[in-house]
């Protein structure tokens, strides 16, 4: 009998799946390319942790965290726009694509020369940018950064993420090879991990394009602007849900570095390096979502569950294995980190839950067009969280700033699922989101 009702289950498990083939094909080409780039992420930031000072990776993480704000804010939601705008125009791909890429290269350079600015002309206390060389360094990185964000959100809406999980693990590897071959060197400072991931971009970007014999060619043409300037409002729409969204993660490692020293951030780093991977995963489901219910809106509620459930359930594990093994992490990469951040770290992992639930609210507003005003309850959450960060840090130091980290995604965590919850309950009665739009929270 139970092998009967194994043999049932595992039947009807399998149709599930192959009426969601795209979710699965697609979601899961970028899970490994997440697990690849996670690993070898680990690898690299554990030789790193093994070759530089603590002083020099808490500097070098925090700079690489402001590297990812600026292309956050400078690649302005196109990247987000043509995942879900690509399969809606079909044979204008390529130059939606170009110009999409165009405008976030520049806002993302403007942006990083500001930012070198204020840190080189302005007396800045955190010394990030030591000189010319590691100013000119980060720009080009910022530009490149963004470039990447949107190239690859590219692929995803062409619905070929084995391609982002390709250039994925040629980025790790090749900033692997740089970082060892620095070290070797003698280059001991913060400017030796930025070049390693200013080079690494390009590198990852030549090397897909060699592999797949013109894949990242094929993705662009000539820049259509007049295209791109009639999906403007839609822009704006995923920009802001993108940085209310994302930006207080993106700066944790630099808020760290702010509020309590160099030296605690880099103990700090290798496990919010470890959460944040392990965020891709449910990142990656939630995000494969957006084209996959575009391109197939009649099972869209089934995906939406698929997806949602597999992301908690590999959330709750990456919890449990943080909350019991983060002293031994540490020790992985530096024997001094388990003294500098004691047990503080532990609680970290249970953020991943909120932030499951978050990405997945995230992707309901862009499937409704309601970005904009989804928008405001991201940003209240965001400032939610950086309030409870600061307070955190100044009462209890790592451990206060990890709590209130973690309690503050939680709690959007939790209103998120309110609204997922009751979004499906609707859809359930109503038919599918985008067939016949149906009131929802994130209307109001």
């Amino acid at each position: 009998m139970p092998v009967g009702l194994v043999g049932t289950a595992t039947i009807r498990a399998r149709r599930e799946l192959r009426k969601s083939a795209a979710l699965v094909l697609n979601s899961g080409a970028l899970a490994i390319g997440t697990i690849a780039a996670a690993g070898l992420g680990f690898v690299y930031w554990w030789l790193a942790a093994r070759l530089f000072p603590p002083e020099v990776i808490g500097k070098a993480s925090a700079l690489l965290s402001v590297m990812g704000l600026v292309g956050l804010l400078g690649e302005a939601g196109l990247g987000t726009l043509l995942m879900g705008e690509i399969v809606r125009h079909p044979g204008k791909e390529r130059g939606l694509v170009a110009a999409a890429a165009s405008v976030g290269v520049a806002l993302t350079v403007g942006l990083a020369l500001l930012f070198v600015f204020e840190e080189a002309h302005l007396n800045s206390s955190t010394g990030l940018i030591g000189g010319w060389f590691v100013g000119a360094a980060f720009v080009l990185g910022c530009g490149l950064t963004g470039l990447s964000m949107v190239g690859d959100q590219a692929l995803v809406g062409h619905l070929r993420s084995s391609g982002k999980m390709i250039r994925q693990v040629l980025f790790s590897v090749v900033k692997l090879m740089l970082i060892a071959a620095l070290a070797a060197a003698g280059y001991a400072s913060n400017a030796a991990i930025l070049l390693s991931w200013v080079a690494a971009l390009p590198a990852s970007w030549i090397g897909f394009d060699l592999l797949t014999r013109g894949g990242a060619r094929r993705l662009v043409g000539r820049p259509d602007f007049r295209l791109l300037h009639t999906l403007r409002r839609k822009v704006f729409g995923h920009y802001a849900l993108d940085v209310a969204a994302q930006a207080p993660g993106v700066i944790m490692p630099y808020l760290v570095l702010v509020l309590l020293s160099p030296t605690t951030n880099a103990a700090f780093v290798p496990l919010w390096m470890l959460v944040s991977m392990a965020s891709l995963i449910p990142a990656a489901m939630a995000t494969v979502l957006f084209p996959v219910v575009r391109a197939s809106p009649k099972q869209s509620r089934h995906d939406i569950l698929l997806s949602l459930t597999a992301s908690l359930l590999f959330s709750l594990v990456c919890a449990a294995f943080i909350f019991t093994y983060s002293q031994e992490i540490l020790a992985v990469f530096n024997p001094v980190y388990p003294e500098i951040a004691g047990s503080s770290l532990r609680f970290l992992g249970f953020s991943l839950l909120g932030s499951t639930l978050k990405f997945h609210a995230c992707t309901l507003a862009r499937l409704r067009d309601r970005m904009r005003k989804a928008s405001r309850w991201f940003a209240l959450g965001g400032l939610l969280e950086l309030c409870f960060v600061v307070a955190g840090a100044k009462l209890d130091g790592l451990q206060g700033l990890v709590l209130g980290w973690t309690l503050a995604v939680s709690i959007e965590g939790a209103c998120a699922a309110l609204i997922l919850a009751f979004a499906m309950k609707l859809d359930s009665a109503a038919g599918p989101a985008h067939e016949r739009p149906t009131a929802s929270p994130l209307q109001t």
